[in-house]
């Protein structure tokens, strides 16, 4: 066998091994725990009690204005698992219920988003899909694999902040209890941001900075293009990460929105483990995606922001037309046949859109669309100083 098949038999071997160790291996002080309606908080010996153990508490209902517990242990642990359905999965009940996770007993959560926005379905349209992270295997639940832990417990809160009874609701947290947790653990939170309308040249932030010891893990968003711009494309914002003091310029920039989600050329729909586009309607100008960087850890030591620019791009001939109909815009740079000219560095001698002399091409510009974002991150604290879920009359319209 040569050398090179050799190597790569031994790599695999040992992946192998190392997976069975996973799976096989029986751990010390480790007990597991559900947490659903017919057994909340996963008592030991304590399941099915009602109806004498014949499914006798399957499901609640969760009535507008009122929230349940889901969940409240001491002690440490990790959740493994989360999963949910009920009966009413409009748009509108989907950006209602508000999803809240304490950690350590912290008055404050760490996580306090729309539900639908936290399991990736930001635009309220229920499908079928699967990531690396979250799924609804038929488009009638909601699915969340992140790993969550806590050193001295762990409180989950279902707010329904609608004006419809939600009438059966169905849940399982699935978890584990340990002696303790080791000292480098993180703890897992959520933010969710929307900004219907921004100052042209202003990027939408995914995270605003944060300060503390963590790890970016990704994000959903969504974005609702102004009808103002026609079916022009909304996506050449780049995405941008600002670590441990960076001030103007980030350490991480990327190139485009679909090259963000792993694609090139436009963004159809799509779902890969890690990158995805669950929503590519053309029609309505609405796009929801996301990417989570599990293979492509992001770590900050001291700070963290991510944001991405408000930018699109049209031919030069199209976007004359949107310009003249009163369409916010501004031109920042042009791909012609003979190469890229950079608009903004000729601010102080600018040339203006209907100028005979402006280049023509692909015209990339400044926009103003309808984002909103949920970001997932580890920090090392059971809360951050980021504000608490926007209200609904802000979430909804």
């Amino acid at each position: 066998m040569p050398m090179k098949s050799r190597i790569l038999f031994a790599f695999l071997l040992l992946s192998l091994q190392v997976l069975s160790q996973e799976i096989y291996v029986m751990p010390s002080g480790v007990l597991t725990g559900v947490s659903s309606f017919e057994n909340i908080n996963g008592l030991k010996g304590k399941g099915g009690i009602n109806n004498q153990t014949a499914k006798g508490n399957a499901f609640e209902s969760l009535p507008a204005g009122t929230s349940k517990i889901l969940l409240d242990i001491k002690g440490a642990g990790t959740i493994q698992r989360m999963w949910f359905t009920f009966r009413e999965r409009t748009p509108e009940m989907l950006r209602s219920l508000r999803l809240q996770i304490f950690w350590d007993g912290s008055a404050k959560p760490a996580v306090d988003v729309p539900f639908g926005d936290f399991f990736s379905i930001g635009t309220g349209r229920m499908q079928a899909f699967e990531s690396a992270l979250f799924s609804s295997p038929e488009g009638r639940s909601f699915n969340c694999y992140i790993p969550m832990p806590f050193r001295t417990g762990a409180k989950l809160v279902l707010i329904n902040e609608s004006g419809t009874k939600e009438a059966l609701l169905f849940f399982d947290i699935d978890f584990v209890k340990l002696d303790a947790q080791p000292a480098a653990i993180l703890y897992f939170h959520a933010f969710w941001h929307r900004q219907r309308h921004t100052a042209l040249g202003t990027d939408f932030e995914i995270l605003p900075a944060i300060k503390g010891k963590g790890r970016f893990l990704g994000c959903n968003l969504v974005v609702n293009a102004d009808p103002a711009y026609g079916k022009s494309w909304f996506g050449e914002g780049e995405v941008k990460m600002y670590l441990d003091g960076d001030n103007e310029y980030p350490t991480i920039n990327g190139t485009g929105t679909e090259d963000y989600i792993g694609t090139g050329w436009g963004q159809g729909q799509f779902f890969n483990r890690y990158q995805g586009c669950s929503c590519a309607d053309t029609a309505k100008q609405q796009y929801g995606f996301y990417r989570f960087h599990i293979p492509d850890q992001v770590f900050f030591y001291n700070n963290c922001k991510v944001t991405i620019q408000e930018m699109g791009g049209e031919d030069l001939q199209a976007l004359r037309l949107l310009y003249a109909k009163g369409a916010s815009l501004q031109p920042i740079s042009v791909n012609t046949d003979t190469g890229f000219v950079r608009l903004m560095d000729k601010k102080h001698n600018p040339v203006l859109l209907n100028d005979t002399t402006f280049p023509d091409g692909w015209v990339n510009f400044y926009r103003s669309d309808d984002y909103a974002s949920t970001a997932y991150f580890y920090l090392d604290q059971p809360q951050s100083a980021l504000p608490l879920l926007a209200q609904v009359k802000e979430r909804l319209p």
